[in-house]
């Protein structure tokens, strides 16, 4: 456990898709591989998923020579609306990340929610998420 102070981090967008096909896309191995914690000069090495309550995923990316680790537990799905899942890697500590998806007229908006992010990591946390949601309005998944 870590004495730092934390923070929640809270990025939305829209996008051109239903609310099923961007949920889908966060448990799918083939397009989160896609789009989840890459890097344009990154790698993907692994992308595991087990897409159950209780069920893990570990994302690893080699960049520049070193893997970058993901993993986490997921705490809770509900098809397309809500994901809940533990998330963390060496050297920081489990957090919890909470996505909430619902439809609109054009597609639907999704809202993440970032909770226990050391306060010096807030602006590269919402920067990574951030362009981690881009990629994905930029899959051809529909």
């Amino acid at each position: 456990m870590s004495d730092k102070p934390t923070c929640t981090v809270n990025v939305s967008r829209q996008f051109n898709m239903s609310a099923n096909t961007i949920f889908d896309a966060w448990l799918d191995p083939k397009k989160a591989g896609k789009f989840l914690f890459v890097t344009p000069t990154g790698v993907m090495k692994k992308v595991e998923i087990d897409a159950r309550v209780g069920g893990q995923f570990c994302i690893v990316e080699s960049r520049n020579g070193e893997d970058a680790i993901h993993i986490g537990e997921y705490l809770e799905i509900i098809r397309p609306s809500r994901l809940r899942f533990s998330f963390g890697g060496n050297p920081f500590p489990a957090t919890y990340v909470t996505i909430s998806i619902r439809s609109s007229q054009t597609g639907c908006e999704l809202n993440l929610i970032h909770d226990g992010v050391w306060m010096e990591y807030r602006e590269s946390v919402t920067q990574g998420w951030s362009g981690i949601l881009d990629h994905l309005a930029q899959l051809d998944i529909g």
